[in-house]
C-alpha cells in the first residue's frame, strides 16, 4: 500500500509498526521522481507485497526530509525493523533495489523474492 508521509511522528510510528519500510523522497517537479515512482511501487507490490512503501513530497515536508539529510532526488531509504539499512540517490537501477531487498524481505518474512 501506498502512503504519504506528512511528519516525523506518523513516519516513527510506520517504523514501529511495519519491519520493511521504503521510503520514497521526491517533489512534484521532478521528472525522473514521476517516472520512478510507479516503477517503485509495482515492484514492492509484485515481489514484495509485504513492504510497507511510503512517500515523503520534499516541497510539502522539507523538515522531513531535512531530517532524513535528503536534499536531492529521487532518495529511497529502505527501513528494517526501524532502522535506516540502506539508501539510493539520485541515480539507480531497479534491478539493483531488487538485489538488495530480497535478502532481508526473506530472512523477515520467510518467502523467496
Amino acid at each position: 500500500m501506498n502512503r504519504r508521509v506528512a511528519d516525523e511522528e506518523e513516519l516513527q510510528t510506520l517504523l514501529h509498526h511495519a519491519p520493511m519500510v521504503v521510503l520514497y523522497f521526491s517533489t512534484p517537479d521532478c521528472a525522473v521522481c514521476q517516472v520512478l515512482k510507479p516503477r517503485v511501487s509495482v515492484l514492492l507490490a509484485g515481489e514484495f507485497p509485504h513492504v510497507e512503501f511510503a512517500e515523503v513530497d520534499c516541497v510539502a515536508t522539507p523538515t522531513l526530509a531535512a531530517q532524513h539529510q535528503v536534499f536531492s532526488v529521487p532518495v529511497v531509504l529502505l527501513f528494517l525493523q526501524g532502522h535506516e539499512s540502506m539508501r539510493w540517490v539520485r541515480t539507480f537501477h531497479l534491478a539493483e533495489l531488487r538485489e538488495h531487498l530480497a535478502r532481508p524481505y526473506s530472512l523477515l518474512f520467510g518467502e523467496e523474492a
